[in-house]
């Protein structure tokens, strides 16, 4: 956890190669995370983007190539990871799924933070519940609270809204947008809309091997209205980009 007035770091990324066997996922890959920014990463369905992801974290091996901190620093230790699976503990409440992180390293629990968060993602009540009693979005909005509850600097997130209707979805969107200004965060995701909505930047990853295009960028700031004149364009190229398959 770091305080809000800390600097964030960059993610830099260099010659990254991941390969399965003979087939190769993705060859080569450079790009650069500014540090404070939110960039949305969209692309075809098994093009790599959750195995990027994955890397990242530190949670897979790449073949080869590799990734820093802009600050010089390790990224491990300073992220906070969400996945496409909740993997909320299901003998733990909510509550204490949500503060799962100070549990597993041996801290007093921000239980006030935890509330707040609690009440944000529309699960006031919900507390002493175990997961097994919620709906798929509800135990989504679980793991987003737990996510957002660690206010790491770096923040890496799998397709976080994809249980969420439409209007609780919007509604977790400003939400994620709010608490993590000035955060470095990269969302990975298959909705256009959501991708130009939250961003400041794109990536978009082609099909095999891939190859990353960044050339994105969003005027404005997120969250964007969904009637922004700013969102509409980039959604529609963007859009026709994934149609073309590049």
């Amino acid at each position: 956890m770091v305080s809000e007035t800390s600097p964030r770091p960059g993610i830099e990324v260099r010659d990254l190669t991941l390969c399965f066997g003979s087939r190769v996922i993705f060859e080569g890959l450079n790009f650069r995370i500014e540090g404070g920014t939110f960039v949305g990463m969209l692309g075809a369905s098994g093009a790599g983007k959750t195995s990027l992801l994955k890397i990242i974290a530190g949670l897979t091996a790449a073949t080869s190539g590799t990734v820093v901190a802009s600050d010089g620093l390790p990224v491990s230790g300073r992220i906070a990871y969400m996945g496409q699976q909740d993997l909320l503990y299901p003998w733990l409440t909510v509550m204490e799924n949500i503060t799962l992180g100070p549990r597993l390293r041996g801290e007093k629990a921000d239980l006030v933070w935890a509330k707040y968060l609690l009440e944000r993602v529309g699960l006031s009540g919900h507390g002493t519940d175990r997961p097994a009693a919620l709906s798929g979005g509800m135990r989504q909005r679980a793991a987003i609270a737990r996510t957002l509850y660690e206010r790491q600097p770096i923040v890496l997130m799998d397709e976080p809204f994809s249980a969420l209707d439409t209007i609780t979805r919007t509604t977790i969107q400003t939400l994620a947008a709010e608490l993590l200004t000035r955060h470095t965060v990269l969302l990975i995701t298959h909705d256009p809309m959501e991708a130009c909505r939250l961003s400041h930047r794109l990536l978009v990853l082609s099909r095999h091997p891939a190859g990353i295009d960044d050339s994105h960028h969003i005027n404005g700031l997120p969250p964007r209205a969904p009637d922004d004149p700013d969102l509409l364009k980039s959604q529609a190229a963007l859009l026709q980009q994934l149609v073309r398959g590049v």
